[in-house]
């Protein structure tokens, strides 16, 4: 550590925060490894579990490249001790659904402060010119987003097993009915709304006939005229006949 600069320490000091939570995480996933049943998620945490160990290699031989090691991956793993939680973590919750989605939730939260680590390593090393240590960064930062972007489901299908699991069936149903009724609200008021527009058109039909049948009135009228005049008229010729007789 004397003997570098202040470009590799800084590099070598952010390297080793990042080997300190790998090797924090190792022992947190062996644990949760364990807890959790056969099936997608034991198997891809069992899967993230090489990865991790794989990760912390790649550092640990980056920082040893830089001329760090010795002391002061001593001192990254001596943090471990402390940090790791991993076997408090199987007595905590009420249920086994509980557990596994409590450590979820801590695994989703690990994953972005790792992500959150090696994008401060990878936008450090394109900074001060280190390519090497960029480009690992990058690739880890990846893998840590894939691993993030699966929890987020797994939160979700878990938080489904707790309700399940300690959730009675009834108070499921009643609170789905209850958020149907409100629903159905709505649709109660349009339906009044029509009914309106029906009472509106039917109004508006009633009165078309009385038009009509005042046409109908103004038609009769006019052809009683016509046979007055006609009576009229015969009753004269009938007259004027009589006179020339």
């Amino acid at each position: 550590m004397a003997d570098m600069n202040e470009r590799d320490a800084k590099l070598v000091q952010y390297l080793s925060e990042a080997y300190g939570k790998e090797r924090e995480l190792e022992a947190a996933l062996q644990a949760h490894i364990a807890m959790a049943e056969k099936g997608p998620y034991k198997k891809r945490l069992q899967q993230h579990l090489k990865e991790t160990k794989s990760h912390a290699k790649q550092v640990e031989r980056r920082i040893k490249k830089l001329g760090g090691g010795g002391q002061t991956l001593q001192g990254a793993v001596g943090k471990v001790a402390a940090l790791a939680k991993g076997p408090l973590h199987a007595i905590r919750g009420d249920s086994e659904q509980e557990k596994l989605l409590k450590n979820a939730k801590t695994e989703y939260w690990n994953e972005h402060e790792e992500i959150a680590t090696y994008l401060g390593i990878e936008t450090l090393a394109e900074k001060v010119g280190d390519p090497e240590t960029a480009k690992m960064a990058k690739a880890i930062r990846r893998e840590e987003e894939k691993m993030a972007s699966f929890l987020l489901g797994q939160i979700k299908q878990l938080t489904g097993a707790v309700v399940r699991a300690d959730i009675p069936a009834a108070q499921r149903r009643a609170a789905s009915s209850g958020r149907k009724s409100k629903r159905a609200k709505p649709a109660a008021t349009k339906s009044k709304s029509s009914a309106t527009k029906t009472r509106a058109r039917k109004t508006g039909s009633a009165k078309t006939p009385a038009k009509s049948s005042s046409k109908r009135g103004g038609v009769k009228k006019t052809s009683a005229r016509k046979t007055t005049a006609k009576r009229k008229t015969g009753g004269a010729r009938k007259t004027a006949a009589k006179a020339g007789r």
